[in-house]
């Protein structure tokens, strides 16, 4: 067991042994713990309440092949044309076909998607679909709706544990299988909940960039637990900027308000500094193009000066009534969207890399699992499709839970030594927040739509130095609860960017969201998918202590 904790503070953490513990409160996790009822799991949440993450904010809807003219072949064909060659083809016919079940029982279930006058579910269309097969629920508000109808339901399924304000902190791994996660409570302090199962469902890695339309949560934490516990990494280089953030506020470094791309399949289209449309130019498609091509035609004239918009008028006037969301953000911004169009930025969205699974979610440690965005299925190959991640999550904390059902919970274990409590820096939040906004400047402008050999060697550069800072911030014991998380989401998001760095630099082709101005073109040779560990990267230049444990140790069967 390596790459645990950094240094200790002395003290031991509490003991409580949980069974199963899934990490999240997206979408993701809140499907995988109604799916395991009845059996006893404890969910943790870095967050003050349910639901957490990116799930809440999704405008765009839940794609789904259940319309009279559709059928889930075609939803995995736009799927693995939409990924740029890397697309895992069964994979995608997987989440096709499973995904279409899925919203079929959700509406055979009541829930409350948008649905016309006699019941049949109101269908949309979206960039690279094929067809009309977004479902959505309260207009541009699916992701809210949704996420709070199945946290409702967590909070009254008895089986399940909630504690929020819990942030996970190290996977606890000995030969090969996990042993449960060392956490901190804002309330019992540092307990070390040991657990048959951990299911990371941490949702993605969007605060590594300085704009995102992520929330302030996602700074990758179960990618880089899973990354110092040795698992299997996929694809890291691919992460998806969405063309249409509602450019306000930018030098906050706060989110940006995600304008849905329901929009653009709406009529809504992007002009440039001079009042012209230009996504005809760019793609047959236009602003129904994939999101990559239409993210970097906007970046490109963002980089050059231009002040790029997206008029809406049209949409909206005759379709008000679905986008009450981008209204609301418009308005909070001072912007009449139903007047003048309105300003736009690409931002950081979704990563298609993650923890390596297998179908059912199983990564390449034993008892570890991964389900949403956090996992690299191979189902989003080089480009997400619009849509699917909502999706994925359902799919795929579906089918982690039936597999943990079927593999078992009980069993005699093994003696297992206690985790140390490590040393948090206690000092000034105000450093700590500063190396945070470095980092993701670093990455934002050198890692972000547009790479090359020497900026993305100037943010190696970059990020060891700040790395260097970071490891040397005086430690406190006792740290507040809000100091802990500030300098483990510091951590995760150092070695998140130098992971998504060090992966760009080689690949040395153009493909869906990677892009090298230095190699524009996709290569043959580059067109498969890439697995990877951390102690592949031994050039990575983040030192990675060893871990740090007590004489004591949890007895056998506690």
């Amino acid at each position: 067991m390596k790459h645990i904790v950094e240094g200790t503070a002395g003290g031991m953490p509490a003991v409580r042994d949980a069974g199963i513990v899934v990490i999240g409160s997206g979408m993701a996790g809140l499907t995988t713990s109604l799916r395991l009822s009845p059996r006893p799991v404890t969910l943790l949440t870095k967050t003050p309440d349910l639901p957490g993450g990116s799930s809440p904010y999704a405008q765009g809807g839940v794609a789904a092949a259940i319309g009279p003219d559709d059928d889930p072949g075609e939803h995995a064909a736009d799927t693995v044309t939409a990924g740029a060659g890397i697309t895992d083809a069964l994979m995608a016919r997987l989440l096709a076909a499973e995904g279409a079940d899925q919203v079929r029982r959700l509406l055979a279930s009541g829930a409350a998607f948008d649905r016309d006058a006699d019941g049949t579910p109101m269908l949309g269309r979206e960039a690279a679909h094929g067809r009309a097969r977004i479902v959505h629920a309260g207009g541009d508000a699916t992701g809210r709706v949704l996420t709070h109808e199945f946290a409702d339901l967590v909070r009254r399924t008895g089986s399940i544990t909630v504690m929020t304000q819990a942030f996970a902190v190290d996977l606890i791994v000995r030969d090969g299988r996990v042993h449960g996660v060392l956490a901190r409570h804002a309330e019992d302090g540092w307990i070390f909940h040991r657990a048959s199962h951990v299911v990371l469902a941490t949702g993605g890695v969007g605060s590594v960039f300085l704009h995102t339309t992520n929330p302030a949560e996602n700074t990758g934490d179960g990618l880089a637990m899973a990354a110092r516990a040795g698992a299997a990494l996929g694809d890291l280089e691919f992460v998806q900027f969405h063309p249409t953030a509602l450019a306000v506020d930018e030098g906050s470094g706060k989110p940006l308000p995600l304008l849905t791309e329901a929009l653009r399949g709406a009529g809504a289209v992007m002009l440039d500094g001079q009042g012209r449309r230009f996504m005809p130019a760019e793609h047959p498609d236009a602003e129904l193009a994939p999101r990559d091509v239409v993210a970097r035609a906007v970046w490109r004239r963002v980089a050059a000066g231009e002040r790029v918009t997206l008029d809406m008028r049209a949409a909206l006037a005759e379709y008000a009534g679905h986008f009450p969301t981008v209204l609301d953000l418009c308005a909070q911004a001072g912007i009449d969207p139903t007047r003048e169009p309105v300003p736009i930025a690409p931002a950081a969205h979704y990563h298609m890399g993650g923890v390596v699974t297998d179908a059912d979610g199983h990564t390449s440690i034993d008892g570890l699992w991964a389900c949403g965005e956090v996992a690299n299925t191979g189902v989003h190959g080089a480009n997400r499709l619009a849509s699917n991640s909502l999706l994925e999550a359902l799919v795929f904390g579906d089918r982690v839970a039936r597999a943990i059902v079927v593999a078992g919970v009980g069993g005699k274990r093994p003696p297992i030594a206690i985790p140390a409590i490590p040393a948090v820096p206690g000092g000034s939040g105000e450093a700590v927040a500063a190396l945070r906004g470095r980092v993701r400047r670093a990455m934002y402008d050198h890692v972000g739509l547009s790479r090359d050999a020497s900026g993305l060697d100037r943010a190696l550069t970059l990020l060891a130095g700040l790395e260097t800072e970071r490891t040397g911030m005086p430690a406190q014991a006792p740290a507040s609860f809000a100091a802990t998380v500030a300098w483990g989401e510091l951590r995760n998001l150092l070695l998140s960017a130098v992971l998504i760095t060090r992966a760009a630099s080689q690949r040395e082709e153009s493909r869906g969201a990677h892009y090298r101005s230095d190699f524009p073109a996709a290569s043959p040779a580059w067109q498969h998918r890439r697995f990877i560990s951390l102690r592949d990267f031994d050039a990575l230049r983040v030192p990675q202590q060893p871990v740090k444990e007590s004489r004591h140790a949890v007895p056998a069967g506690l």
